[in-house]
């Protein structure tokens, strides 16, 4: 058997880097990790703590005439990645003040859903 310790990165897929690096630096205050090398293809990591998300600007293999994908409005019931913040309440205000729409937990935890430019799932989850 494999014992799995940890997650270390989470790859998303993007039509478009520069908007994408707005949302995540810009709006997230992510940092970029400079030690991302040339792939082939434009990208960008982000490190925090132990774990990184990796953003790919690659053709969407969803994104194909043929597939028709009805993403749900709450997050949580979609693919999605979690990240820890210290406040709920702080993000929410930045999401309003920039009218980017997000659905909050249905379970009472203190969890806001919302989705990147490209429609990838973020659950941000405040934990004391």
């Amino acid at each position: 058997m494999v014992n799995i310790v940890s997650l270390l990165h989470t790859s998303i897929i993007v039509n478009d880097l520069l908007q994408s690096i707005d949302f995540y630096e810009g709006l997230l205050g992510l940092k970029a990790d400079l030690s991302r090398p040339d792939l082939g293809y434009p990208g960008r990591w982000y490190t925090f703590g132990s774990q990184q998300i990796h953003l790919m600007e690659l053709p969407d293999p969803e994104n194909n005439v043929d597939i028709q994908i009805d993403r749900p409005e709450h997050v949580g019931r979609d693919r999605h990645i979690a990240v820890q913040v210290d406040s709920t309440e702080n993000l929410a205000k930045l999401l309003d003040s920039n009218q980017i729409k997000y659905t909050l937990s249905r379970s009472g935890r203190k969890a806001i859903f919302c989705r990147d430019p490209d429609g990838n799932g973020i659950e941000f989850v405040e934990v004391s």
